[in-house]
């Protein structure tokens, strides 16, 4: 049995970035979609899809996204809050992660949003995850 869903999408992303692989698969949650659909806009992956699985499931289709070299252009993909631990951070926290080469999904009253969108509206939430 799995507890934290979103924390099994980004290992299945990082493994698979690990092994160069094309394509992988996530289970469906609008929140694990809401966050993919922010790295795909962000240019950390290349596209995803929602495919029906049967049996009322769907997954999500991620095409992963390589630089010339053949190398991931995903360097780190962290879960910040965890189950045990929530991490809150407000709007001024928020501004600016690894000089502005990084992101953090931040799931605030607006949805979730990535960083800068989150300073933009004057919206702190709960850190998600951080990717660079």
């Amino acid at each position: 049995m799995m507890t934290d869903n979103i924390a099994d999408s980004l290992t299945r992303i990082r493994n698979a970035a690990q092994r160069r692989l094309d394509t992988t698969e996530l289970l469906h949650s609008k929140m694990i979609e809401a966050i993919v659909s922010i790295l795909v806009e962000k240019g950390y992956l290349e596209s995803y899809s929602v495919e029906d699985a049967g049996n009322n499931k769907k997954t999500i289709k991620v095409v992963l996204k390589y630089d010339d070299d053949g190398r991931s252009v995903i360097n780190e993909i962290k879960k910040i809050s965890k189950p045990g631990r929530r991490i809150y951070k407000g709007k001024d926290e928020i501004k600016r992660f690894k000089n502005g080469y990084g992101t953090l999904i931040v799931s605030t009253s607006a949805g979730v949003l990535p960083n800068d969108e989150a300073y933009k509206r004057g919206a702190g939430g709960e850190v998600i995850c951080s990717i660079w």
